[in-house]
């Protein structure tokens, strides 16, 4: 089983970035609205709903605020849930990189004149729906990391035998070691969408430490990045579109070496 991620690089490097954006809690909530929406709400029948709350947990956000959401998407307080809707939107970046974005919206029209002004502005276009949509195939990904040391002069250790062990039987189609904390390994764990729910269930049941669970778009194939005008160019699009409100994730089929992704990220 070989790992694939293209794109993990760049969003675990983001990921900090994003952590201390304002935006986030907003985004996390809508996850859970539609969630709640789309199926029961109660996060023990409704995985989606369950993903999204352990998410917001993570993040931080308040129960009251994770709680109130819920209650929006179920209808029992106003209709805001019922008027978001998932799009997906497509484009190219700097260099024709490709870019995919979900959004959650009430608004599509708005939605498409921000994406399409953030694009012109940092050098890229917003295409037609399919025009990059299939260099990118959906996978279900599970991210976890290796249990705390029993004592605090041991470090914490990732049994990669059992890890992959375990992914077969959870019916996985590859993974990905990486490092989830500072020096704490982990791992991303890949397959298809349709058995999120039981490979993160199977992880879990096997003792591993699951932190995430998520849908997310993985490139097949990439566009290596190597001048520095360039990189800055592109990171600048990807904080530009990731800090609008009705965007949920962006997602771009580009390498870069940690030289310069900390450049950019000045």
């Amino acid at each position: 089983m070989a790992g694939h991620s293209k794109w993990a690089n760049i969003k675990r490097q983001k990921a900090r970035v994003d952590a201390v954006k304002g935006k986030t809690f907003a985004k996390i909530s809508r996850q859970i609205i539609v969630a709640a929406r789309n199926g029961v709400p109660d996060p023990a029948g409704n995985f989606q709903l369950r993903t999204a709350i352990e998410k917001a947990k993570a993040a931080g956000i308040p129960n009251d605020n994770i709680e109130r959401a819920i209650q929006k998407g179920a209808g029992k307080l106003g209709v805001e849930g019922a008027a978001l809707e998932a799009i997906r939107y497509e484009g190219y970046g700097p260099g024709g990189v490709a870019i995919l974005i979900e959004a959650l919206t009430d608004n599509r029209n708005r939605t498409a004149a921000d994406l399409r002004a953030a694009f012109t502005k940092r050098g890229g276009n917003l295409g037609e729906t399919g025009c990059v949509g299939w260099m990118f195939d959906q996978k279900g990904v599970v991210t976890l990391k290796a249990p705390p040391p029993t004592s605090k002069k041991d470090i914490p250790v990732l049994d990669e035998d059992r890890l992959l062990e375990v992914s077969l039987e959870g019916g996985a189609e590859s993974y990905e070691l990486l490092e989830v904390d500072e020096d704490t390994p982990g791992a991303e764990v890949f397959t298809d969408p349709a058995n999120l729910e039981r490979l993160t269930q199977v992880l879990k049941d096997n003792g591993f430490l699951v932190t995430q669970a998520e849908l997310r778009w993985i490139p097949n194939n990439s566009v290596e990045v190597t001048e520095a005008d360039q990189a800055i160019a592109l990171l600048r699009l990807m904080d530009m579109l990731e800090d609008l409100d009705d965007v949920q994730s962006v997602t771009a089929n580009f390498e870069m070496a940690d030289d310069l992704m900390s450049m950019s990220l000045v």
